[in-house]
């Protein structure tokens, strides 16, 4: 089993790629009912990945941070097994901090983002399921095949990546500062999902 083409989700399989997901012309989100990821992969070397998370806060519990993010590219297999996904540039998350002195921003998120392996098994079940594992071996939270043919955005820089004006009530950060996330659901329960946040690249 090593198609990957075709568009993958977790868990509910509420979070998908696509239309329904992420608006990039006006940098807006429709928000998914539960917290997951989704990635999809074009036979021609095009991917897209929506992700919503919930963070807890152990010492303030009523900190909780949300970020829903998307972002498309190009991928290469490599060889040696794993997977290499360089951004167009035009990608973007939303932060929600109730305790932060911003409670709700958005900033651009393009991280060349790198995998060391992944995997396809036959689920008696749920049917092909794909496990992908960061640079550093950890696994993310294993995906469903939904579709075969991947739901992705057009394949093209979908905005203009010079920053516009923010939305009324929302801040908009610099590049400068976006950092690696850690994408490890708590919050609903589910567990493993962290970017493969090693950085080669920063828009």
């Amino acid at each position: 089993l090593d198609n990957i083409v075709g568009t993958w989700s977790s868990g509910s399989k509420a979070v998908v790629t696509g239309p329904g997901f992420a608006n990039p012309s006006n940098l807006s989100f429709t928000y998914p009912k539960t917290t997951g990821i989704s990635y999809s992969f074009s036979a021609d070397g095009f991917y897209e990945i929506a992700r919503y998370r919930f963070n807890g806060n152990g010492s303030l519990p009523n900190c909780i941070t949300g970020v829903i993010g998307w972002v498309h590219g190009h991928y290469i297999l490599q060889q040696n097994g794993s997977i290499t996904m360089t951004p167009l540039g035009d990608g973007y998350q939303q932060i929600q901090d109730p305790c932060a002195a911003v409670s709700n921003f958005i900033e651009p998120y393009n991280l060349t983002e790198l995998y060391k392996a992944w995997q396809i098994f036959q689920d008696p079940t749920a049917g092909l399921k794909l496990h992908l594992f960061q640079f550093d071996g950890a696994p993310l939270a294993p995906q469903f095949l939904i579709s075969a043919t991947p739901n992705m955005l057009p394949t093209q820089l979908l905005r203009n990546v010079t920053p516009p004006a923010p939305a009324p009530g929302l801040s908009r950060r610099t590049s400068a500062a976006v950092q690696p996330q850690s994408w490890t659901l708590g919050v609903t329960g589910a567990t493993g999902l962290t970017v493969a946040g090693i950085i080669l690249a920063l828009f």
